[in-house]
């Protein structure tokens, strides 16, 4: 079978878009080179088997083992929460505030893939990192991904539940933590196949912020700032945490306009 008739026939089933990248993972090229080169003959088998996957509801990234982020090809696995381009909004408030003034430590606290930690660093290359997580699993992953960017000499990597385990204070902080309610409705791809540990935070969505945030205080230097993603309708529940350890907050929206995350600093 060629490309096109491939194409043609998976994205009956699957979003056209989702059918392009998984051929072009198929085939050992990108999505675009796919759509604008010559056609070719492909393992009809090979394909169908990836779109059979995708049709059950496994993520794309999962079944590709890569998701691109601030421009980075990250691996991911079930072990960790794929990265939305919407998190990309800490990064681009952590360049905002710290304007000239370059960190020259960052903590990532719950770093999973290592997605906002090795973004950062791919920005200021003379900081050093360390990300954090309670997922073993998880930092095998993330240090993986330094050693492919280049990274692994400025990024470590160490198991701790958020802060407990940390020693120093940092120039700035990033966390990507759990805030989905417990029993919240998720689509199928994302309840069914992403790390539960990474999505849910109780009964409110609150539990990870209450254990995280009292932290802050010890692990930011002077003059330093914490970047921290929240739900679409938590910013004044945790901007009130944050206010009770005598954070200022300043509002960050994502490219959709929907709260996406807090600045702290004091």
């Amino acid at each position: 079978m060629n490309a096109a008739a491939a194409l043609l026939a998976a994205s009956r089933r699957i979003d056209r878009f989702d059918a392009e990248v998984l051929l072009a993972h198929l085939v050992g090229t990108d999505r675009m080179t796919l759509l604008t080169g010559p056609s070719r003959d492909i393992d009809e088998a090979g394909y169908e088997a990836l779109v059979a996957r995708r049709e059950k509801g496994e993520p794309v990234a999962y079944i590709t083992g890569w998701r691109e982020f601030w421009s980075l090809e990250l691996a991911v696995t079930p072990d960790v929460l794929i990265p939305r381009p919407d998190s990309e909004t800490l990064i681009e408030a952590a360049q905002r505030v710290r304007g000239d003034h370059a960190p020259a430590t960052i903590l990532d606290l719950g770093t999973g893939s290592g997605a906002l930690l090795l973004a950062a660093l791919s920005i200021w290359p003379r900081a050093r990192g360390l990300g954090v997580d309670r997922s073993f699993a998880a930092l095998v992953v993330a240090a993986g991904n330094a050693a492919r960017l280049g990274l692994s000499d400025r990024a470590v990597f160490s198991e701790s539940d958020w802060g407990q385990a940390v020693d120093g204070r940092f120039d700035l902080i990033l966390s990507n933590p759990p805030y989905v309610e417990t029993g919240a409705e998720l689509a199928t791809d994302v309840r069914d196949h992403e790390p539960a540990a990474a999505l849910f935070a109780g009964a409110d969505g609150l539990d990870a912020y209450r254990m995280l945030i009292p932290q802050l205080p010890n692990l930011l230097n002077p003059g330093g700032a914490a970047i921290i993603e929240i739900g679409a309708t938590q910013a004044e529940a945790v901007a009130d945490l944050a206010r009770a350890e005598g954070f200022r907050i300043l509002l960050r929206r994502d490219l959709a306009g929907h709260d996406r995350c807090l600045v702290l600093t004091r």
